[in-house]
């Protein structure tokens, strides 16, 4: 279909040909492999008239798949600049394709327009037909979506972590030959599908609270301290402290340079553990429980500051 040279017919061979590629791990891990070598000899040879342009062609055909699913997988598309102009418009248009076009600029600046947790845009995302490239789309919005939700709640987010982690282990210790079916595809689909209904669904928990997001960030690490180590503290009173430890990091904010100064850094660190202190939390001292709260606060104070600037 490729070379019949009607457009569509070779848009939809680049598509089915990435989703073969993408089928396992192992695949994909070796057609790259494969092609690199064949572009590192290309590159030697390009110029020898001894090169057909049939075989040309065909080098430019295993390229381009190569570019998309370095796309799908990895963000960009190598290659791309040593290929002719038609290839370059055909892997743009590939990657548009079957409602792909806002993923193609994941990584981009244009990303940032991009709400996933849209009902709409999700529904697009579940429409596409080939499954195993819908996966790899899943896979880096789930990312996208985690990274961020991590700057905020580090716990959380490495909640989140561990079960889409847990996902993608599943899907990849798939046998070489262990082709799945439409089914087994979805389930791994709504999986992921799942997670990021929950990461929207944590992010707006704060309101019922009573604080902001970023406050519920210290809540959720003062519970977790809490439970992990099975002592007993009101819930009201973790409330309390957790807009007072939010209030303490914000004010280190005038010192724009202080992830670079260890004097900002260990000041903050004696205010947070004098005001764990001063709530009593945890009743009994405990430094696993203080560096656990005070690495939610670092991680909180970077990245703020870093959205700041």
């Amino acid at each position: 279909d490729y070379f019949s040279g009607e457009p569509q017919a070779q848009l939809s061979c680049l598509n089915r040909a990435a989703e073969f590629v993408l089928r396992t791990q192992k695949v994909e891990r070796r057609f790259m492999g494969l092609v690199k070598r064949m572009k590192a000899a290309y590159d030697v040879c390009c110029g020898s008239e001894a090169l057909s342009q049939t075989e040309r062609d065909h080098i430019h055909y295993y390229l381009a798949v190569r570019s998309i699913v370095f796309k799908l997988t990895k963000g960009d598309a190598p290659d791309v600049t040593q290929m002719n102009a038609r290839v370059r418009e055909m892997i743009a248009e590939a990657l548009k394709a079957d409602g792909v076009e806002e993923i193609y600029f994941l990584g981009d600046k244009k990303a940032e327009s991009i709400d996933i947790f849209d009902e709409d845009y999700l529904a697009r995302i579940n429409k596409i037909k080939l499954p195993a490239t819908k996966i790899q789309l899943l896979q880096k919005l789930l990312e996208k979506a985690i990274s961020d939700f991590k700057k905020v709640n580090q716990l959380q987010g490495i909640n989140f972590t561990r079960r889409f982690q847990a996902i993608i282990d599943r899907y990849n210790e798939r046998r070489e030959d262990d082709v799945l079916n439409g089914e087994e595809f979805d389930t791994f689909s709504q999986e992921m599908t799942d997670i990021i209904y929950d990461i929207k669904t944590e992010m707006g928990t704060w309101a019922d609270l009573g604080i902001d997001i970023e406050e519920k960030a210290f809540f959720d690490i003062l519970a977790h301290m809490r439970d992990k180590y099975q002592f007993t503290y009101d819930d009201e009173k973790m409330l309390s402290l957790a807009k007072e430890m939010k209030s303490v990091v914000d004010n280190t904010s005038k010192y724009p340079d202080w992830s670079k100064r260890d004097d900002i850094k260990a000041k903050l660190k004696v205010e947070l553990i004098l005001l764990l202190h001063k709530h009593k939390f945890p009743p009994v001292a405990n430094d696993d429980v203080y560096m656990g709260v005070l690495a939610q606060a670092e991680n909180f104070k970077e990245h703020h500051m870093s959205a700041l600037n």
